[in-house]
């Protein structure tokens, strides 16, 4: 298990195209749901070279990767976005006679209809329990409270979105009935995903098949009282990853020490264990030997995480927003609004309630992150060097 794996951008279209090309959203394309991966990178997927290494690849669940079709990536789709259906047709698929080992991209969506439940429209993946008392929903967390000198912006993309972001006038009554229907929600899909595991464990592939669990972003879960994606905060952009693989990887094991990029990391993770090459221009680092218990000679000191956060159309409508997380700390700089940078200390506040940006006592602290972001900005190509910096 990786606790400390992050997203490289907190919405499901750019993380999806960040899984398949290994590449940040700003150089692939796909910078929100409404924009679609760079023509270029079409044939250039984890699945296309898994392919050309001879490997049956299949989708089964949500694609949501813009611009390409999971065809154009050489996978077959064996079911569309219904998380009830995932588990069944993939082991139909495994349970296939074939000569050449297989990719398997099982795609649950929930617990993505908490956006529903706050919306107040249908589940798509059907129902769950609902709570017959306020006594039965957790608590508040810890860190409910929108913290001094957060990023204006934030509140100003609430206001001006409230059909995407309906929880401003939420009582706390009601955000503990939301944080409630989430943990159904996982429920929900972790039951689904049980009946993969078990049809793999059934079929004897348990100890053939490398195993990777993640998602492509959280949810706010009423942290400052926030609801879905977008941010920066923790419960947003870290993400569950876990490798197993049956005999080889260190079972029970927590590496809380590597900082891991789901978009760059994940690519060359499954490439190496399956024997594709990819460009050597992919920045990304293979996992492999870390899930064995193995230290890598070097690894990255920091790493970057990227969104989008639009509230209106014309000059000054908000857009590219970055953050910098290092061992200790987690630096954010927005493109307007108050307290446009923030810098908060993941190991002494993990709740993110004080922002350091503010004291001046933190000063080289700030001046390093913002050193590393510029330097990234100009090694990647980022637009957000001239625009925001």
């Amino acid at each position: 298990r990786f606790p400390r794996a992050y997203c490289t951008h907190p919405l499901c279209g750019p993380q999806r195209a960040s899984f398949m090309t290994g590449l940040y959203p700003h150089q692939n394309g796909s910078t929100n749901n409404g924009t679609p991966l760079n023509p270029e990178h079409k044939g250039q997927t984890l699945s296309n070279f898994l392919t050309d290494a001879d490997y049956d690849c299949a989708l089964s669940g949500k694609w949501h990767v813009g611009g390409t079709t999971p065809e154009e990536c050489g996978l077959e789709v064996i079911c569309g976005n219904r998380d009830n259906e995932v588990p069944l047709r993939a082991i139909e698929f495994m349970k296939r006679e074939r000569d050449n080992p297989f990719f398997l991209f099982a795609s649950f969506l929930n617990p993505h209809d908490i956006c529903q439940v706050a919306r107040n429209q249908p589940l798509p993946q059907g129902p769950v329990p609902q709570p017959t008392t306020i006594e039965e929903c957790p608590s508040l967390p810890a860190n409910f409270a929108i913290p001094p000198y957060s990023p204006d912006i934030l509140q100003m993309l609430r206001q001006v979105n409230r059909r995407v972001y309906p929880t401003l006038e939420y009582t706390e009554d009601d955000w503990r009935r939301l944080r409630f229907l989430y943990y159904r929600l996982c429920e929900k899909v972790d039951a689904e995903i049980g009946v993969l595991l078990n049809g793999l464990r059934d079929l004897g592939l348990e100890e053939d098949t490398y195993i990777v669990f993640t998602s492509d972003h959280g949810d706010g879960h009423g942290a400052h009282n926030w609801n879905q994606k977008t941010s920066f905060y923790e419960e947003v952009i870290n993400v569950p990853f876990i490798i197993s693989h049956k005999g080889k990887t260190n079972a029970g094991g927590v590496n809380d020490t590597h900082l891991v990029s789901l978009g760059l990391d994940l690519l060359p993770t499954l490439c190496e264990v399956g024997g594709a090459n990819i460009p050597e221009t992919l920045e990304g680092l293979s996992l492999q030997s870390l899930a064995e218990g193995k230290t890598p000679d070097s690894w990255r000191e920091e790493l970057i995480v990227e969104t989008e956060i639009n509230i209106g159309s014309g000059p000054g409508g908000g857009g590219a927003s970055r953050a910098v997380l290092t061992d200790q700390y987690k630096y954010s700089a927005f493109p307007m609004g108050r307290y446009r940078e923030q810098l908060v200390d993941l190991q002494n506040d993990p709740g993110e309630m004080v922002n350091l940006a503010v004291n001046s006592r933190f000063k080289n602290e700030l001046d390093d992150h913002r050193r590393r972001l510029r330097q990234w900005c100009e090694k990647t190509n980022d637009p957000f060097l001239k625009m925001c910096m």
